[in-house]
């Protein structure tokens, strides 16, 4: 199976501060692919490096290879707006717009052109769009009657469902997730947990997690980062129960980080 994401040989710096060194790691379509290790070892950085969000950052400088279904990302004339529509991120707090449950939903689909009902039209209607992204979160049943509602008036578990909604009506192919359970509860995280589940059959989703119980619990690959580099990649199962590296073992089981 073809990766969906391929990086070789990925450095990141932050000024004079060496974030990543040297990552090579290929995540395949379709599955769950979970990023753990202590603070600061640059999970968040790798995340923010598929989608080019660190572009952002006064004083950043990237090297290496990104490429995604074999179009590479970090030349200068890459599209982003576009890489942004096929890498959508969710955030550790969930970031809704002060806006109406109905037109956060729409808003990536007004920006992208969707205007209104194509009656007659094959294209789906905005309200179509809405709807299907809802139910994809399974929020539809729950806010059908509340679209013109504010979003903030949500619960957080809420309002992080809506977010992934928002991401889903654009249609992306890859879901990046940054500890997109830190703000719940656990009754929440475990709703969050099981979306993630039911959505990994059509997206491709790297999630950073400093909780090696949810990376267990969802992922079916592992990657294990120390002082900005990939220590270990495999499969989750023999991450957690027989890991190659020694770094890997001791931050495993406690006994570091």
């Amino acid at each position: 199976m073809n990766p969906k994401i391929s990086v070789k040989n990925l450095h990141l710096h932050y000024g004079d501060f060496h974030a990543l060194k040297g990552v090579s790691i290929e995540i395949r379509p379709c599955r769950v692919t979970a990023i753990i290790g202590p603070s600061g070892c640059g999970k968040s950085t790798f995340l923010r490096c598929l989608n080019r969000m660190n572009d952002t950052i006064e004083g950043v400088k990237t090297e290496g290879l990104i490429t995604i279904d074999g179009e590479e990302i970090l030349h200068t004339g890459a599209d982003l707006i576009r890489l942004r529509k096929k890498v959508g991120m969710v955030f550790q707090r969930p970031n809704p717009f002060p806006l109406s449950i109905f037109e956060n939903v729409a808003f990536g689909p007004k920006l992208h052109g969707v205007s209104g009902p194509k009656k007659g039209g094959r294209a789906p209607s905005l309200e179509e769009i809405v709807e299907k992204s809802l139910r994809a979160v399974n929020l539809w049943d729950e806010l059908k009657d509340l679209l013109k509602d504010s979003a903030l008036r949500l619960s957080l578990e809420q309002q992080q469902r809506l977010c992934i909604a928002r991401l889903l009506a654009v249609n992306p192919e890859v879901l990046l997730m940054d500890e997109p359970c830190s703000a719940l509860d656990p009754v929440a995280t475990l709703r969050i947990e099981e979306l993630i589940h039911e959505m990994k059959k059509d997206y491709t989703i790297v999630i950073v997690t400093h909780n090696m119980q949810q990376a267990a619990r969802i992922s079916g690959e592992t990657a294990y980062f120390y002082l900005g580099e990939l220590i270990e990649f495999g499969r989750t199962d023999r991450i957690f129960t027989s890991p190659e590296k020694k770094e890997t073992e001791d931050y495993i089981t406690g006994r570091f980080g």
